[in-house]
């Protein structure tokens, strides 16, 4: 069984090689970054205002939600409570509400339960901020992906074009740098890079050429 875990902030590229990597492994790609999405959703429309904290309704959110991520390669889907919502939970305005659910110890102690339940079951790609650090530390193949932070900016930035739903660049990486300080400051599972991973900077490569670098390492030296 194939586990690997791959972390790293907001557009390092993280889910476009996550699911080519699982295809080209033939295994699962569970998208645990979608799951936090999920719960700030379901936290939005239940009316809880920015910025949520401990004390708000957000934890028990997720322990009553259904939350089920499926699918690999190109067709991933999130539902909550039985309704696709995977086009929905990518709106700008989730990704604040992601965070914000992420800081809180009971919405990540249940989501990362879950999570690693998944993983040991039947193996797979598992990307997000804290997936080799806190879900599976002992996964035997362990990657970090960076990226400077204009190049990050500009691959979020052209995302939104293509999904209808731009942003000024600037604004793009506010909100960037934003996330990445709550989630590297948060007290329960903080992003962060220790030395059991392979760091692997993305800046200057296509994402074939990341997913084909990660497969070789976790196959190992020969592998075709």
């Amino acid at each position: 069984m194939i586990v690997v875990a791959i972390d790293g902030p907001s557009g390092v590229g993280k889910s476009t090689v996550g699911k080519a990597l699982a295809a080209s492994l033939g295994v699962p790609y569970l998208d645990t970054g979608a799951m936090y999405r999920a719960v700030g959703l379901l936290a939005r429309r239940k009316g809880l205002a920015l910025p949520i904290t401990e004390a708000d309704d957000a934890g028990a959110l997720a322990e009553q939600a259904e939350i089920l991520v499926t699918g690999s390669g190109g067709d991933v889907r999130t539902f909550l409570d039985g309704e696709d919502v995977s086009a929905e939970i990518r709106e700008p305005e989730i990704s604040r509400y992601a965070s914000a659910v992420a800081a809180i110890p009971r919405v990540r102690r249940r989501l990362a339960a879950r999570q690693r339940e998944l993983a040991l079951a039947g193996g797979g790609v598992l990307e997000g901020r804290d997936i080799g650090t806190r879900v599976v530390p002992e996964a035997a193949a362990k990657f970090f992906l960076t990226a400077r932070p204009e190049v990050r900016a500009r691959r979020r930035y052209e995302e939104l074009v293509r999904k209808g739903t731009p942003q000024e660049l600037v604004a793009v990486r506010a909100e960037m740098e934003a996330r990445d300080a709550a989630d590297s400051s948060r007290a329960d599972s903080p992003l962060s890079c220790d030395g059991t991973y392979v760091v692997v900077d993305t800046s200057d490569l296509s994402a074939g050429e990341v997913v084909e670098r990660l497969r070789q390492l976790v196959l190992g030296p020969g592998a075709g």
